[in-house]
């Protein structure tokens, strides 16, 4: 009992039980442990459920993964790679993937895969993301690591760079 009351005050004292966060949102960035109210998007000022609501995780791969086949399926007849053949896996894909997402995202704010999936990319302030940024997007996404990591809002580095968040339609 005495060891729990300790740990309680030291945690108050240094401020982690009322700002603990992802790192990535800095100092006191983070929300309460157990704030009821607190979902992704609160920050940005979006909805917790609907329209211009954060869209989650599943919504995102899936979308990845329907853009990806697409693709596959466009890069396959120009190659002569067998699309879905072990072994077989054309390096043009990941620029098709880019294509694909540069000028989509670019001209309407979500790729087929996102749209198929009810998602789309937008700015901070509602707009539609600007060529160079989406390019910018783009090239951190397909090096993957900016985008397995994110914070409470579900933007990972490839969105803050760009000032966007990929939002459900």
């Amino acid at each position: 009992m005495r060891y729990a009351q300790l740990a309680s005050a030291k945690a108050i004292v240094t401020g982690v039980a009322t700002a603990r966060g992802s790192w990535l949102e800095g100092p006191g960035g983070g929300r309460a442990p157990g704030d009821p109210g607190a979902y992704a998007g609160q920050r940005l000022g979006l909805p917790a459920d609907g329209p211009r609501s954060v869209a989650g995780f599943g919504r995102r791969l899936g979308a990845l993964f329907v853009d990806w086949i697409i693709a596959v399926l466009i890069i396959s007849p120009t190659t002569g790679h067998r699309p879905f053949t072990p072994g077989s896996n054309s390096p043009w894909t990941p620029g098709v993937l880019a294509a694909e997402y540069v000028v989509l995202v670019s001209l309407i704010g979500c790729t087929i895969g996102m749209r198929l999936f009810g998602i789309g990319v937008m700015r901070l302030d509602g707009r539609r993301v600007g060529f160079p940024w989406v390019v910018v997007r783009t090239v951190l996404l397909l090096l993957v690591v900016p985008a397995v990591i994110y914070d409470s809002d579900r933007r990972g580095l490839h969105d803050k760079a760009a000032g966007c968040v990929v939002v459900r339609l």
